[in-house]
Parts: structure tokens; sequence; C-alpha cells
């Protein structure tokens, strides 16, 4: 049985995901802030991550995207960035005082968004849903890793 394209979980995912990072964007701007500044903020705000090998591995985009990320929020003052006494190839970053200022705002306005798209959810289905997409990210993540893995077999040539 052939399931419609458009009703596959991968899709509807990505319809879901889409509108939540317009409603995020929306709501976000005024306060300075994108939907792709949130891992970096949050990362900063809680010490898991300083720097932009650290902040790309947290926030699971590569590097050079992460890069211009950086320099875009440096630029809007979001960001500093200043010298790694350990290692002088490397930058510590951290949040400004009018980003850090601004974060508990900007995590309010998305809660709210996510309470309100969920409004007709119990708080059961509301949970079940957070688990399974949370079990989904992690296969997704297991499948990418074995495809780049250098171990995973190589396709063999047709000759």
């Amino acid at each position: 049985m052939d399931m419609d394209v458009l009703a596959t979980p991968g899709h509807l995912i990505s319809l879901a995901a889409r509108g939540f990072a317009r409603l995020s964007e929306a709501r976000l701007k005024p306060l300075g802030f994108g939907v792709g500044h949130l891992p970096v903020l949050v990362a900063l705000r809680e010490g898991q991550a300083s720097t932009q090998r650290d902040l790309a591995r947290f926030a699971k985009i590569e590097q050079p995207p992460m890069a211009q990320m950086l320099a875009r929020m440096e630029r809007d003052g979001l960001i500093k960035r200043t010298p790694d006494p350990a290692d002088g190839r490397s930058s510590r970053i951290t949040l400004t005082k009018g980003a850090e200022a601004r974060l508990p705002e900007a995590v309010a306005v998305l809660l709210r968004g996510n309470r309100e798209v969920l409004r007709d959810f119990t708080e059961e289905e509301a949970g079940l849903l957070t688990a399974l997409l949370t079990r989904l990210i992690a296969n997704l993540d297991r499948i990418a890793s074995a495809e780049v893995s250098p171990s995973a077999p190589t396709p063999k040539k047709e000759t």
C-alpha cells in the first residue's frame, strides 16, 4: 500500500517545523533575536559551550554556517568574543548584557507559542508528542552518523 507522500510523518513534521519557525521568527524579531540564535543563546547562558566549535556541535550545525551566524550575532550586539587564554587561535564567546537581559522574555515568548499550538492537546498527548519527537531525532542522528562514519561501507562501483 503506497502512502500519500504528503501524509508521511517526515512531510508533516517539516510543515510543523516551518509553521513553528514562522511564528517564532515573528515573535522574536522585536526582541532582536532569530530562531536560529536560540540554541547558541541558551548554550552560552547555561555554560554548555563557549567556543565556535562547541556551539556548532551543540546546535548540530556545521562550522561554516555557525561562523556566519556568530558574525551576525556579534554585529547585532548579541555576543562578544575574547581571546581564549588557553588557545590563541580560538575565541571565547559570551552573551552581551543586552542579550542576556532580553533572553528570558524570548524564552517566555517561545514557551507561550508552544502552549498556544498545543492548546487542544491533553497534557499526556503533549508529553507523548515530545517523547516521540525526541526518539525520532535520536534515530535521525544515529542514521546520519552511520552514513557519514568512515567505517560505513561505501557502495561498490559497477564496471
